[in-house]
Formats: C-alpha cells, structure tokens, sequence
C-alpha cells in the first residue's frame, strides 16, 4: 500500500518537476479523498449539538441515576437518529490515509537524504543539485536559518537503518572516499548507525563544499535556555513553514473546537481540555516542523490550509440547507 502512494508521489513529481509543488499537489489530492470524511463528520458534530439542550435536560433529571439516564440517552439518540459516535467515526476511518501519506513522503524524503550524503562524498568539492521551493534553498532539510542546505548529522540519524542499507550497498560503498571504503551494509545497521553517521558527517565538516557552504557564522551561537542554535552562513530557509504550521493549527484547532458540542454536565471541563490543546497543538506543530525536513512542514501547512477552507465551505453549504429546510417547513406551515 506504501509503494502506491510512493509511486503517485514519484508520478507527480515527473509532471511537476519540483518535489516542493508535488507534496502540495499530493497534499490536495489526500485531502480531496478524505472530503467525504470530513463532511460527514461535519453533519454527526452538528446533529449532535442539535440535540444538546435535551441532553442537559435528561441530566438534569436522571443525573442521580447513571443506569437510567444511559437508557433516556441512548433512547433519545435512536429517536434522532444520532450516533454519538457519528462526529469522530468519519475522522478515525481517514486516519489511514494520513499514515499512508506520511509515511509515502518520508520515505522519499529519507531516500533523498541518503542520496544527498553519498553524493557528497563522492564529490565534495562542489555544491550538489538541490531539491528548492520558494524561499527554500532545499526541502530535505528543516526550513530554518539554523539549519544548513546540506545534510546535518540530525537530518541523517532521523533516517531509518533500513534505508541506509538499501543504498548504501556494497557497489555504492567501493566509489566511496578510501577511508569508508572498509563499511558494510552491517555498519548502517540500528546498533551502529549512529556511530556510521558521526563518522561520515565528521568528514563532511572538512571538506571544501561544507566549509563554504555548511558552515556557521562565526558568534552568532544563540541560546534559547534549553537549546542552542548557530546561524548558517547559506541557511536553508526562513523560518517561515514553522511559523505558518503553528498559526494554521492554531486556527484550525479553533475552527474545530467550535464545532464540537460541550453543553453538558461535564461542559467546563471539556472546554478547559479544549483551550489547552488549543494552544498544545500549535506549539507542537512549530516545534515538530522546525526540528523535521521542510518537506513535512510544507504538507502540514497546506493540509491544514485546505481543511480550513473546506471546513467553511462546508459549514456554509451546511448552513445554507438549513435554512432552505427552515423556509420549506414555514412554507408548508403556512399553507396548513
């Protein structure tokens, strides 16, 4: 199933020819798959607050009595023809989706890294050709005037031991520079990866193209209490997919909370739980794209971009049928 997404990725990236443009045109058609999805997830979350006023009257009346006002409840959901469950099935069964897609991108995203390493050591002296997108010298590295264009030793430990010894073959390593030429496919396994990788990015740091290019400005280390950062001399971006990834999430943390119902015995503290992850979630997102390749934070922005407009259009449409719905009924009321 992850070759698939693999191969249609690969597919779009042949007629695009910017792996930048085609994570967001994969993104687009991801999204356009799970509208389905979210729609009826839409319609259960408002059907379910519909009826919210008659759930807090039954609580308000049988709370004392849990047994019985599990039977009013259910009752009560069958006569509407409400299923609790009816706002979160639709998101959880697009969930499949989400993990097909991420893991499609990174293991295209590892790949490249691996081919951008063995790259470089075979040729060191000169700046390889690189993946660029807008305001990004290279989507395979973090969008970020902390981060090199080149690949750095966290960029290359966040590789899986599986993809290393997919290419980094016996072939490969016998073109290799002579000092790694006594590796095997059995370096670049779990137990000595991370020993492998310092080795190699070790040697990198010396060599004419990451002294030009990769290296750090000379007294721009800054702090920020619990990590330090160094500016690049070539940075790799912007910062700006970080920053854009926490302000999407955070509206669409937003957009999201207003739909879920809360008007219940246990309202307060559901609307607690929701303003600490609407602030939970746009940290995180800022942190995990700042620390991963640009490439990932890019689909995370457009991903919450587009379901932040389909999320209106369908709450507009939604709305516009609950007014003609309210005019047919005042319409038919009036003839009787």
């Amino acid at each position: 199933m992850n070759e698939i997404a693999i191969s249609i990725l690969r597919g779009i990236n042949s007629v695009v020819g910017n792996y930048g443009w085609s994570i967001v045109v994969f993104t687009l058609f991801i999204r356009l798959l799970m509208l389905p999805f979210d729609y009826k997830s839409r319609v259960g979350m408002r059907k379910t607050a519909k009826i919210q006023p008659k759930v807090q009257a039954l609580q308000a009346k049988y709370g004392k009595d849990q047994e019985k006002l599990n039977r009013k409840m259910s009752e009560l959901y069958k006569e509407e023809k409400v299923s609790p469950l009816s706002g979160c099935l639709p998101m959880l069964i697009s969930w499949p989706f989400i993990i097909w897609m991420w893991s499609a991108m990174r293991a295209v995203a590892d790949e490249q890294v691996v081919r951008m390493v063995i790259e470089l050591l075979k040729n060191n002296e000169s700046m390889p050709v690189l993946e660029s997108w807008l305001w990004i010298r290279n989507v395979w590295m973090p969008d970020s005037p902390f981060s090199s264009a080149l690949p750095e030793f966290n960029s290359m430990r966040q590789v899986a031991s599986n993809v290393w010894q997919n290419l980094m073959t016996t072939d490969t390593i016998a073109t290799l520079p002579e000092q790694f030429r006594t590796l095997t496919v059995e370096s670049f396994s779990s137990a000595n990866l991370n020993a492998t990788l310092q080795s190699i990015y070790d040697f990198l740091k010396t060599t004419p193209v990451y002294i030009e290019h990769g290296g750090e400005l000379p007294g721009w280390n800054i702090n920020f209490f619990i990590i330090q950062v160094s500016l690049m001399k070539e940075a790799n971006g912007l910062f700006l997919l970080p920053i854009f990834s926490c302000v999407s999430q955070f509206l669409m943390t937003k957009m999201t909370g207003q739909q879920q119902p809360t008007a219940d015995a246990s309202g307060q503290q559901a609307q607690s739980t929701m303003k600490m992850m609407n602030w939970f979630f746009p940290i995180f997102s800022l942190w995990i794209c700042a620390q991963y390749n640009g490439a990932f934070a890019l689909y995370w922005v457009t991903s919450n971009v587009i379901m932040m407009f389909t999320t209106l259009f369908i709450n507009r449409y939604l709305d516009k049928k609950e007014e003609k719905e309210k005019d047919l009924v005042s319409v038919e009321g009036s003839v009787k």
